[in-house]
């Protein structure tokens, strides 16, 4: 099975959607990651495996392939790590794969399964605001996103709590109003 997720790299200042394709196949276990990553894209493996492990969630021992495209695209820093393990999770069932077609995710992800702040929310904020999508982000970054009038965010701390609320389980906290800057 095939599950995606959606986030974003930067082109200069423009934010590029980026589908987050992972797929769980018969075969000797491994964990790829292909679409023109950067050291920290490709140490992802290693966080989400963590941050999995941390919530007692083990990998499905498949060949695990995680492509980004466009496949020309440079990728670049830990933005990436949240949608990588929602794809993984809605691969392999864990979480409904409809949950993530409409949204957006960014965020880093802690060993402990916690979501890390990432830069450059606020384009991707204005990114989903275009394309009429939803933000995944980590509750660090929402009161930033929260600038951008007409765009959804789903904010957590913890990616159980996310998972939880993506499962229809739970309902995550409410947002932090937004307070526009000062004229």
């Amino acid at each position: 099975m095939v599950a995606r997720a959606y986030t974003v790299a930067f082109q200069g200042i423009d934010a590029r959607i980026v589908e987050v394709q992972c797929a769980l196949s018969a075969g000797m276990p491994a964990f790829s990651i292909v679409g023109l990553p950067d050291k920290a894209v490709s140490e992802a493996r290693e966080r989400v495996r963590a941050a999995l492990g941390a919530m007692a969630i083990a990998l499905p021992s498949k060949r695990i392939t995680i492509n980004l495209s466009p496949a020309d695209l440079p990728k670049e820093g830990g933005r990436f790590d949240l949608a990588i393990a929602l794809g993984l999770l809605a691969a392999s069932g864990q979480i409904p794969a409809t949950a993530l077609q409409d949204c957006e995710c960014i965020g880093e992800l802690a060993l402990s399964g916690e979501l890390r702040p990432v830069q450059g929310v606020l384009p991707v904020a204005l990114a989903c605001r275009e394309a009429g999508r939803r933000l995944i982000l980590p509750r660090a970054n929402a009161t930033e996103a929260a600038l951008v009038d007409g765009v959804e965010l789903i904010a957590a701390d913890p990616l159980l709590a996310l998972c939880a609320h993506l499962r229809g389980e739970e309902t995550l906290p409410p947002l932090p109003a937004a307070t526009p800057p000062a004229p």
